[in-house]
């Protein structure tokens, strides 16, 4: 018969075992990124669930990712470029839609998913303590599949037309980084604002049908006159979709002042949702 551990032994366990204090943040913007880095194994395990789940049971699986953008060209080439006549820079219609389509089609997936995902992950919340930022990017990051699949798409259309990208074409990574950007930094604020407030999410969608006609996918920002450029780039998307409009074609202007005022307010954005994401990870799990 085994007698008991002496209690030596236990404090001797006890003192061998780290321990990890967890403690709300002391200020507006208060990032473990040490903690975060940590986690990225937790942030891929997120972002390959949420791949699987999106095209689990459907018929015709990834090619939804193609579909929404291609069937959207066709019908903004229809009646916005035959009818009426929108300028395009001399790009055909098709091209001219689809290479602004690529962007939108993934800032606007990118922030629906961002602002649900806290909800739809309560159950995980309310019982194991992880740096919550890791819900809204993996919803952020997870969405870049689809845009590769649709960015695949559209270099077939560029060959279909025989047209070939100049050197800007190595400036898309940079403008992707600002959708990137834009959708994570709106969807921290819709997340954490939806924890709280459940009809968020059915504001959402009229919020992205409205900045889909406030950006320059259906038009160019051209239209605009040129006083008014600068205060056109307070949309972070202007500037990211006339970016690639024009890195991926090499037609018409570099978005210049546009791009700058956008890019402002893509920073703005990030460190705004970033501040208040935090001050709300405290509470989310008691009222999500």
């Amino acid at each position: 018969m085994q007698s008991a551990p002496s209690a030596d032994f236990e404090l001797a366990v006890d003192l061998a075992l780290p321990t990890l204090r967890i403690a709300p943040p002391r200020g507006w913007i208060d990032l473990d990124l040490a903690e975060l880095w940590a986690s990225r194994e937790l942030l891929y395990f997120f972002v390959w669930r949420d791949i699987k789940i999106r095209y689990k049971q459907t018929a015709i699986g990834a090619a939804w990712a193609v579909i929404q953008p291609f069937m959207t060209m066709v019908v903004f080439s229809l009646f916005f470029g035959a009818l009426a006549k929108m300028p395009s820079h001399g790009l055909p219609y098709p091209v001219f839609y689809y290479s602004a389509l690529l962007p939108w089609m993934y800032f606007a997936g990118a922030l629906q998913n961002a602002t649900n995902v806290v909800v739809e992950q309560q159950q995980v919340i309310t019982k194991v303590y992880f740096p919550r930022l890791v819900l809204p990017l993996s919803a952020v990051v997870s969405g870049l599949v689809d845009f590769g699949i649709g960015f695949a798409v559209f270099l077939g259309m560029m060959a279909y037309y025989r047209m070939a990208p100049g050197p800007a074409v190595l400036l898309v990574p940079c403008f992707l980084l600002m959708a990137v950007l834009t959708a994570l930094g709106v969807g921290l604020w819709l997340s954490a604002l939806n924890a709280i407030y459940r009809d968020v999410r059915y504001v959402v969608p009229f919020l992205v049908q409205f900045w889909l006609f406030a950006s320059p996918v259906a038009y160019p920002s051209s239209l605009i006159p040129e006083r008014w450029r600068w205060l056109y780039g307070l949309n972070p998307m202007a500037g990211v979709i006339e970016g690639f409009r024009w890195a991926l074609t090499g037609q018409g202007q570099p978005p210049g002042a546009l791009l700058l005022v956008s890019a402002a307010m893509v920073l703005l954005l990030v460190g705004g949702g970033a501040a208040y994401f935090q001050k709300m990870e405290g509470t989310i799990a008691d009222v999500v």
